[in-house]
């Protein structure tokens, strides 16, 4: 690649992204923590499911001392259904440290940002040229699909040599003047143009310069080394009922749904039937006993490395004290008060079933 080629297709990029960017509420009044917030909040998620999110998530928590004085159950509850709660764990840790050691204000220097907890380097690359003007090079999903297919690049985009492989091309590429907006403009190109499938190479402004699109081999690419089947786990659980209360407990604040609330419950063991693995589950992580009631019903749910079938029943407490094993705490509450605490999406599946819901 030339360096004739290079300023050419950072002068098509730059004149299309100009032409033809989206309207997104990030771009209106760009400021630091913004940025940051949004692209915490982009990460393998769509930008049509983030913007509603952004938008209440910016309006509760303005500025980087409000997210930083907000109790962690609260940042999950704004979180809640995004997914990925990790994100808003090290988003809200990130914006205690900003706030008690670097006066409240985003660091401009790269190496200093990337120190902060969730940071890495899609995250700081992108913050720090978006919001500061930095040189630095963003690879995502769509750069690495468009710089897969603008020079043929083979390396399987979910090999664990693939970003630094991409990255270097991203940072040859890079449009210095202006690196910001250089790399919107290239994630832009493949969230609109160069998508995975059916990509409208008519309307690309790069086309000229694509050699996947000159060879016709525009589907052989990105390169992707296959996975192994999702596994499915069968899982169960109740909604133990006690008077007019439910029991809900809470998730370690590490690890998979770190933090959120949820109804006692686990996975059905082979030779198992679902109803008794209710009991079970509810005994050893609760310490309580408890009798089935009802089946209420059967929810889907994908996670990215599996999937759950999950048996929801209603169950009636019988004897015992709460004793939590696994679960760090606790709260017997009326069903009309549980929007007030954060769920995982597949319990949301179902909340809406319960009786006594409003």
């Amino acid at each position: 690649m030339s360096p004739k080629d290079i300023t050419r297709i950072q002068r098509l990029l730059m004149d299309w992204y100009q032409e033809n960017k989206r309207t997104l509420p990030w771009r209106e009044k760009v400021s630091p923590y913004g940025v940051w917030v949004s692209e915490v909040m982009l990460q393998q998620t769509q930008v049509k499911t983030v913007i509603p999110y952004y938008l209440r998530f910016m309006e509760k928590y303005p500025h980087v001392e409000d997210l930083a004085k907000a109790p962690l159950e609260t940042i999950l509850k704004s979180w809640e259904g995004l997914g990925y709660y990790a994100r808003a764990r090290n988003l809200h840790r990130a914006a205690g440290i900003v706030t008690g050691e670097m006066g409240g204000i985003l660091p401009d220097d790269f190496n200093t940002f990337l120190s902060l907890p969730g940071v890495g380097d899609y995250i700081a690359s992108a913050v720090q040229s978006i919001a500061f003007g930095r040189d630095h090079a963003v690879v995502d999903g769509n750069v690495k699909r468009v710089l897969s297919r603008l020079f043929l690049m083979e390396t399987p985009v979910n090999h664990a040599s693939a970003h630094n492989a991409y990255k270097k091309t991203a940072e040859t590429l890079l449009f210095r003047e202006d690196p910001g907006s250089f790399n919107q403009a290239v994630m832009e190109l493949g969230a609109l143009i160069c998508t995975p499938k059916n990509p409208d190479c008519q309307g690309c402004p790069l086309s000229g310069h694509c050699l996947a699109h000159r060879e016709g081999s525009i589907d052989l690419f990105p390169v992707r080394i296959s996975r192994a089947k999702v596994p499915t786990h069968h899982i169960a659980i109740g909604v133990v009922r006690k008077a007019d209360r439910v029991l809900i407990t809470r998730r370690k604040l590490d690890g998979l749904l770190g933090g959120l609330w949820e109804f006692p419950g686990g996975k059905v063991e082979k030779g198992e039937t679902p109803e008794a693995a209710c009991i079970r589950e509810i005994k050893e992580e609760t310490g309580i006993d408890a009798k089935l009631s009802s089946f209420i019903t059967r929810v889907n749910h994908a996670y990215t490395h599996f999937k759950i079938e999950m048996d929801v029943y209603y169950c009636n407490y019988t004897s015992g004290r709460v004793r939590l094993k696994g679960p760090i705490d606790h709260k017997w509450i009326r069903i009309k008060e549980i929007d007030n605490y954060p769920f995982p999406r597949a319990n949301l599946k179902f909340i809406p079933l319960l009786a006594d819901r409003n």
